[in-house]
């Protein structure tokens, strides 16, 4: 009696995501047991270009992170057949190029939705009641109560109105706001679930108390909320940005802060990350700051990770693996 191998057997997976065995075991898990070879990342930062090199001529398949799969990387993998993205943004890999090469290009829409979603919701009340300040000075011995401003009965546009934005918008109902929305494919049917008003670019900045970016990083976005843009915002409006630093031209963004136009800013993302200590932004006490870790909750974490694993497995078995993005 012959026994047929496991689908993974001969295959090597490069798993660019740091802590992936900690932070995804049930989808490490699923690739071990089909009998797929892990060659893992364990340094405490991204792999480089560099480090990426070595592994790319023999490499089957990639978990990939934040690591860039650009046009000479991907020349760089012959054998590779499948990129799993473990989260949703694709703008470090060049699809196109992966497309011609038949290299499908997966990642996980709303798998990290409410993570993010709810990190936008604390960066949000943060801002507004400047919880990070009464944190910082209670413990260098100062005993001072700011006035900050109440959330709820504000009104909020949310630049975006997909998986998160939904979810984020599902969130504020609770706090009585009025919500609207810029999106040019936004599901209509759902903003009206929701009770959130699909509007034009301008009418979701120009009349309301807080913008919300909720948009991919694409050419046509690069600095979509530039200095017109912020201009256009009534004075004192907050800003809230989890989606991609490159939707924001930061030197506006200062010179907004600086005077008082915006009147506070809550930033997971920046152009360059890790962002630098000299980054005129977190010289302003009104702008909170966290480290791109929106997405970066324990439940989001086993939801993409089964959910990139099953699409190399898929692929592998000969079937066609869910959200395929080329």
């Amino acid at each position: 009696m012959t026994h047929s191998s496991p689908v993974g057997h001969g295959h090597s997976v490069i798993v660019g995501p740091v802590r992936y065995a900690e932070l995804c075991p049930a989808g490490r898990a699923l690739l071990v047991e089909n009998g797929f070879t892990l060659i893992e990342n364990d340094q405490s930062t991204p792999w480089t270009a560099a480090d990426l090199a070595p592994l790319l001529p023999t490499a089957s398949a990639s978990v990939c992170g934040v690591e860039v799969f650009d046009r000479d990387t991907l020349a760089a993998a012959p054998a590779l057949k499948i990129i799993s993205r473990l989260g949703v943004g694709l703008d470090n890999i060049d699809l196109t190029e992966a497309r011609s090469r038949g290299v499908d290009v997966v990642n996980a829409p709303g798998g990290n939705a409410i993570a993010v979603a709810e990190l936008a919701l604390g960066l949000l009340l943060s801002v507004c009641r400047q919880i990070p300040s009464m944190n910082h000075n209670i413990r260098a011995g100062t005993w001072d109560r700011y006035v900050g401003s109440e959330v709820g009965g504000k009104s909020i546009g949310l630049i975006g109105f997909g998986a998160t934005s939904q979810v984020f918008a599902r969130r504020l109902r609770g706090f009585d706001m009025d919500i609207v929305a810029y999106d040019p494919f936004g599901d209509a049917a759902v903003a009206d679930e929701l009770g959130v008003r699909l509007v034009t670019l301008t009418d979701a900045v120009s009349e309301v108390d807080i913008v919300s970016v909720h948009a991919p990083h694409i050419p046509a976005t690069h600095h979509l909320v530039n200095a017109d843009l912020l201009a256009s915002m009534r004075p004192g409006t907050v800003l809230i940005n989890t989606s991609r630093g490159g939707l924001i031209d930061e030197s506006a963004l200062v010179a907004a802060l600086h005077s008082g136009h915006i009147a506070g800013a809550g930033l997971d993302v920046f152009e360059v990350e890790p962002v630098s200590v000299h980054n005129p932004l977190l010289a302003f006490p009104n702008v909170v700051a966290t480290t791109h870790a929106a997405a970066d909750s324990l439940e989001a974490y086993h939801r993409i990770g089964l959910s990139t694993a099953q699409a190399i497995v898929d692929t592998f078995s000969g079937r066609r693996p869910q959200a395929l993005a080329n």
